[in-house]
């Protein structure tokens, strides 16, 4: 026979949780086995006023909020409080129950600027701290990894102002001059009137510059756990921020890394050298020296001891000026007066060679040696690198809403980058739990919950 359901039925009552009508492998299910924020409202009790004014939104209600929308991949406020009047997902997670109505959408842009981003930045590190705790991760092996996040700003009214601009101030000069291959240079670089923090940049030699912020991510080799989260501009040179951040990890974590991966964009004589210093491994795949000239610098032999360079003849060059980082060594004129190399080693007009030298060369040389020996292990890091800090990123941008800055600004393009961190801790750290729920199968069902009532206890943050 056909059946036949009547929709417009009226309910009386509805009876148990609504956790009852979630399944158990929902998202929102599994983490919530693993977040604990009570430890939040004493933290942000200094944010609100307590004997005046009406009762704001739960801090912990704010926060799951904004974790379940970036869970979900809504991470607009307005489209997130849409889906929760009508998510029970959403509404079981954050507490509330399906008469009761929810928090305003500008309630959570009022707690982001009321918060500040530091205390996003504690929770994040919360969740690092728990993922610790679980044993799934050890910060012995760090990846790091850089990634461009487009600011939220238009593309054609950057064009327009920037145009604008250079029209009114200088109307008699010509851009085209100043604009080689679509790179900007001086006056001419386009700026960001509608988010100031955010500056151009682009990831490829081919593709334009555009506005945007730069992420600069650590990630555990273990599991893929994040570690630690920096935002800056776009044009920050990733160089400058590895070393700060590898000694953020280890204040974080208690624990100095025994090796550090990264890119070639890494390949820094600075870098090598820090890492040095501290007693890290640093694969990093050195760069093979630019050759423009046809007796490159690679020719010449640094002697670190006496701090004098030698050219392939023998003559001794020696450093006389600083630069801003590195030194000018020269030869004398009489020492290449008559030296068979003069015609090709020498510039036009030049009596001498003078031959640029950075700080911390030594480091860069032994780093080029090392990458033409590195050892099985050191393949397979660098290997692992590629899908495990490369792959977050991928991860945050395809499934959280990462590709692009939701709001502008930086302190809040920091909160964005360290919500999503911590979406992605407490995933891992749910998937964990949910592995260590399964091993306990063999055990007698009574026992089985007592497990894993306990372990929740242990994976939570």
């Amino acid at each position: 026979m056909l059946g036949w359901k009547e929709r417009d039925q009226l309910e009386l009552f509805i009876t148990g949780s609504l956790r009852q009508l979630i399944p158990d492998d929902h998202v929102l299910a599994r983490v919530d086995r693993v977040l604990d924020l009570a430890w939040l409202r004493q933290e942000v009790a200094d944010c609100y006023c307590h004997s005046d004014g009406r009762p704001g939104t739960d801090p912990e209600v704010a926060v799951r909020l904004m974790l379940a929308g970036l869970l979900l991949g809504i991470v607009h406020d307005r489209k997130l409080l849409r889906e929760a009047h009508v998510n029970i997902a959403i509404r079981w997670f954050i507490g509330y129950a399906l008469h009761e109505p929810l928090p305003d959408h500008s309630s959570l842009t009022r707690i982001r600027q009321r918060w500040g981003a530091e205390r996003f930045c504690k929770i994040f590190k919360r969740t690092v701290e728990a993922c610790l705790k679980a044993k799934i991760a050890t910060a012995e092996v760090v990846h790091i990894d850089a990634s461009l996040i487009r600011a939220n700003v238009s593309w054609d009214s950057l064009v327009e102002r920037h145009v604008d601009d250079v029209l009114d101030e200088n109307a008699a000069e010509s851009e085209i001059g100043n604009k080689k291959n679509g790179r900007q240079s001086g006056k001419y670089k386009k700026v960001c009137v509608t988010d100031p923090d955010a500056t151009m940049a682009t990831n490829s030699r081919n593709r334009r510059l555009e506005p945007a912020y730069k992420q600069h991510t650590a990630v555990d080799d273990k599991v893929g756990v994040i570690l630690d989260v920096e935002v800056t501009t776009g044009r920050t040179n990733e160089g400058d921020i590895i070393e700060p951040q590898v000694d953020e990890v280890g204040r974080t974590t208690g624990v100095r890394p025994k090796a550090v991966t990264a890119d070639a964009g890494y390949a820094y004589a600075k870098v090598y050298a820090a890492f040095e210093k501290r007693g890290i491994g640093a694969v990093i795949p050195a760069k093979a020296e630019p050759i423009r000239s046809r007796v490159p610098l690679r020719r010449f032999r640094y002697d670190a001891k006496n701090d004098i360079l030698k050219c392939p003849k023998g003559r001794v060059l020696r450093p006389k000026r600083p630069l801003k980082y590195g030194r000018f060594f020269y030869s004398r004129a009489k020492d290449c007066g008559r030296c068979p190399l003069k015609a090709d080693c020498l510039s036009k007009g030049r009596a001498n060679k003078a031959v640029v030298v950075g700080d911390d060369y030594p480091a860069l040389l032994r780093a080029r040696r090392r990458r033409e020996r590195w050892s099985a292990e050191d393949r397979r890091l660098y290997q692992r690198h590629r899908w495990r800090s490369e792959g977050f990123h991928g991860e945050a941008k395809s499934w959280h809403g990462l590709a692009r800055a939701i709001r502008r600004g930086l302190a809040n393009m920091k909160i964005q980058a360290y919500l999503t961190a911590a979406v992605v801790n407490l995933k891992r750290l749910a998937a964990a739990l949910y592995a260590f729920i399964l091993a306990s199968i063999a055990l007698k069902p009574s026992a089985l919950t007592n497990r894993t009532h306990s372990s929740s206890k242990m994976f939570a943050m």
